[in-house]
């Protein structure tokens, strides 16, 4: 059964009040299966938020609400919605090429017709850095296309790293200091009251692919936002697929058929898209050792699940871990 925001709006039945802290404890009853399947996979936070109430909140292996843990590519999000935040402020246009900005580009005729839009849903033809080895700005905006813009989908690091350069040129331009995370910060976590607690650098840098840390609360924090439209940005391109990829938009993955995912290290297998087939939208950011933030508009449902598999992904040995089973069990107590 599904709880929607209209349902709400009516006045209809929390499922699971009554949960919250006490949900910590239990070991069984509402979402212990959905916990137990985490934990296995060693899960350290789980966190399930429907209308603005936690119906169920649990730790383990290390985890706490206070406890930050890097989310890996569950970063890249921040970059969708810093983008759409840029263009509604009219310091960006997603449609127009990169190399507006990235002026070099224009000397390649491929680079040349690259647009933003394409760089972050990853069908431009920008692949540099490897997994977990993001290369810094300038390395990435100065490496060659690896195929056609609008040929294919292909995932990797390298698109995130060129639209760092391009936020750090927009800030040059504008007569501010090149503080890209201080940027980040202003126009992605602030407004949310959301605050990262580390994040890695190359060369001194911020990486966008991945490196951010966050608790499991703010994280569900700043996805109930990104989901109740930030504030009023248009947050339409996050979610609206490509001809290359229909289960990927600007950073947001897409649990939709046709998805193409990346290799299972990366944190999204192909079986996910299987959701769809019981009339889910579910839009998700995703890590290495499966960190997960996943946003059901029509339920009004907000699921964090973190992990300490980070290592274990970057050598290949993170737990097996499928979206759809996991979703399933959450969903089946709704």
């Amino acid at each position: 059964m599904k709880l929607t925001r209209r349902a709400l709006a009516a006045g209809g039945a929390l499922f699971g009040i009554g949960l919250g802290q006490a949900a910590r404890a239990q070991s069984t009853g509402a979402f212990a299966a959905a916990r137990d399947y985490s934990e296995s996979r060693e899960g350290v936070s789980l966190l399930i938020e429907q209308g603005g109430q936690t119906l169920f909140e649990a730790y383990a292996n290390g985890g706490g609400p206070d406890q930050p843990w890097e989310l890996a590519s569950g970063t890249k999000s921040f970059s969708g919605v810093l983008a759409c935040s840029l263009q509604a402020s009219g310091l960006l246009d997603i449609d127009r090429p990169c190399a507006d900005i990235l002026t070099e580009w224009r000397d390649d005729p491929a680079k040349a017709t690259v647009t933003t839009r394409q760089l972050l849903t990853l069908t431009g033809g920008v692949v540099s850095g490897g997994f977990g080895r993001p290369t810094r700005y300038e390395e990435a905006a100065a490496a060659p296309l690896a195929f056609a813009p609008g040929e294919r989908f292909e995932y990797g690091p390298g698109p995130y790293q060129v639209f760092g350069e391009m936020l750090r040129r927009i800030l040059r331009r504008d007569g501010y200091d090149e503080d890209v995370l201080g940027l980040i910060r202003a126009r992605v976590l602030d407004p949310v009251g959301v605050r990262d607690r580390g994040w890695r650098r190359v060369g001194g840098q911020p990486t966008l692919p991945s490196g951010a840390q966050l608790t499991a609360p703010d994280w569900a924090k700043w996805g109930r936002w990104v989901m109740d439209g930030a504030g009023g940005l248009d947050l339409a391109p996050c979610f609206q697929g490509t001809p290359q990829n229909p289960g990927y938009g600007l950073t947001f993955w897409l649990m939709r058929p046709g998805l193409i995912a990346p290799r299972r290290r990366y944190g999204m297998g192909e079986e996910a898209a299987g959701i769809a087939d019981q009339g889910e939208d579910i839009r998700a950011a995703a890590g290495a050792g499966d960190q997960k933030l996943y946003l059901i508009p029509d339920r009004d449902l907000v699921i964090v699940r973190q992990s300490r598999a980070v290592p274990l992904a970057l050598r290949g040995r993170a737990p097996q871990w499928s979206d759809l089973d996991f979703l399933r069990l959450a969903l089946n107590d709704l």
